[in-house]
């Protein structure tokens, strides 16, 4: 790069800028915008634009008025496309495997892993009336189908809970709907 007396610059990898001064060979003297004359070599040095020839260069392919009415332009918001299968899936699952519910099965009876996993269910029907889910999944599994006959006994016993399989496609036959009934008047 070629450098001049009183050409602007800036100094590469510090913050600073100035002017120089006066050039000796491979040495640059430039005053800082503070005062201070300081000495560089060339390659630590870059041209830096004026202000105005900044201004000029970044309006120079649209006035001002024209940049200035499209930042007033209002921005279209963009809304996010929920497909309609999706619109309809359950927001929460629930994996009643005993292998999920504990660390190791080893030690409990059938009778204490069907306790768990029933429990587990209804904690988490209740947790999800109280906090106004509408909808949630229970994978139980096949195996013999006695947690789902379970699990049928128990929903039934809500008002305000239809129950259903779940979706072939995703979960097989191992998995319950729970659709929760949100403005069912509860009476004491």
């Amino acid at each position: 790069m070629i450098f001049k007396t009183g050409d602007a610059v800036l100094v590469l990898d510090e913050d600073l800028s100035g002017v120089i001064k006066k050039i000796s060979g491979d040495s640059i003297s430039i005053e800082t915008d503070d005062g201070f004359l300081l000495d560089f070599k060339a390659d630590e040095l870059v041209k830096s634009k004026s202000d105005k020839s900044m201004k000029d260069e970044l309006f120079s392919h649209s006035s001002i008025n024209a940049v200035i009415s499209e930042k007033e332009q209002p921005k279209r918001k963009v809304t996010k496309k929920v497909k309609a299968k999706d619109r309809y899936e359950p927001t929460m699952e629930v994996d009643l495997h005993i292998n999920q519910l504990v660390k190791s099965p080893k030690g409990m009876s059938n009778h204490d892993m069907l306790t768990l996993q029933l429990d587990t269910a209804r904690r988490q029907l209740e947790f999800a009336i109280k906090n106004r889910i509408q909808k949630m999944v229970f994978i139980h599994g096949v195996g013999e189908g006695v947690l789902k006959i379970e699990l049928d006994y128990l929903f039934g016993r809500y008002n305000n809970v239809k129950f259903y399989d779940a979706n072939y496609q995703k979960y097989g036959l191992g998995a319950t709907e729970v659709y929760i009934y949100q403005n069912v008047a509860v009476t004491n």
